[in-house]
């Protein structure tokens, strides 16, 4: 008997460090599927995912393909609900963004079943089945469903997002005072998460990679349409949103309308800038 423990505990010392961690994913994996088993089995229905997947830094991954993902469905779920089941329970690699769940933070634009959408906003229950989920296009993939968003930053930035007043309130703590009219003109502008769907959704801004596009403009939009707006940084505003690349790009195909989840009125703020930048250049003498 004694014999027999002792060629036991010798064998387990004899383990590597490495196949110790295999015997615990062997283990972790098993109880995995089983759960997966459990839950898809006491699911009123499931739902199969079709997801973008791709990693350029990990051998056998590099060339992009589809995973496939079943999974329980449950009233509410949203489309990032799925992503964070399937990436929880079949594939911890499965790479994406997500914050705040709330469709505030922007952070997780996605392209699904063909339409730019906000991954905690979309229901599951109201889309057709399986559902493709695929990072945003004419966007650089970095893995999975993330793209580098650095040049729609760069854009938003590059129109000067911030307010430039020629004159400040006399008391220290008095605010700078906005009417209610001008507010309600501004206040949908206010709204962009800076999510990129709408830039993503632009035929132009695939074709052009120095157009402003909608969302830098539709931010434009908000500072220069603003009455507290000082007038010598309001002509520089339309100085750079009436460059070659800036509002005439735009084609009024109201793409981008139709995919922002806030509901902004893209292009119109796009034709009212177009507007008011003509009646900028008029001289009457």
């Amino acid at each position: 008997m004694s014999t027999e423990i002792q060629q036991e505990t010798e064998t387990a010392d004899e383990q590597t460090p490495e196949q110790i961690r295999e015997e615990v994913a062997a283990d972790l994996s098993e109880k995995r599927r089983e759960q997966i088993k459990e839950d898809l089995n006491s699911a009123e229905k499931t739902i199969q995912l079709e997801v973008f997947r791709y990693d350029p830094e990990i051998e056998g991954k590099e060339e992009p393909r589809f995973d496939s993902f079943k999974v329980p469905y449950h009233r509410g779920m949203t489309v990032l609900d799925a992503l964070i089941y399937a990436r929880d329970k079949y594939d911890s690699s499965l790479t994406f963004r997500h914050s705040c769940r709330q469709a505030v933070c922007g952070s997780d634009a996605l392209f699904v079943n063909g339409q730019q959408r906000l991954g905690c906003k979309t229901q599951m229950g109201e889309l057709e089945h399986p559902v493709r989920i695929e990072p945003l296009p004419h966007q650089d993939v970095v893995k999975d469903l993330v793209v580098d968003m650095e040049h729609f930053y760069d854009q938003m930035e590059a129109v000067e997002p911030f307010f430039d007043p020629d004159d400040l309130p006399d008391g220290e703590l008095e605010e700078q005072r906005q009417t209610p009219e001008n507010r309600e003109k501004v206040k949908l502008s206010t709204r962009c998460i800076w999510c990129g769907a709408c830039m993503s959704s632009c035929n132009i801004a695939a074709g052009d990679n120095e157009y402003l596009g909608p969302a830098a403009i539709n931010k434009a939009y908000r500072f220069a349409m603003d009455e507290r707006e000082g007038s010598d940084r309001k002509q520089e505003r339309l100085r750079i949103i009436e460059q070659e690349h800036g509002v005439w790009r735009c084609q009024t195909q109201f793409s981008c309308t139709e995919v922002c989840p806030k509901d902004i009125p893209l292009t119109e703020h796009i034709q009212a800038l177009k507007r008011e930048s003509i009646k900028n250049n008029l001289k009457f003498w």
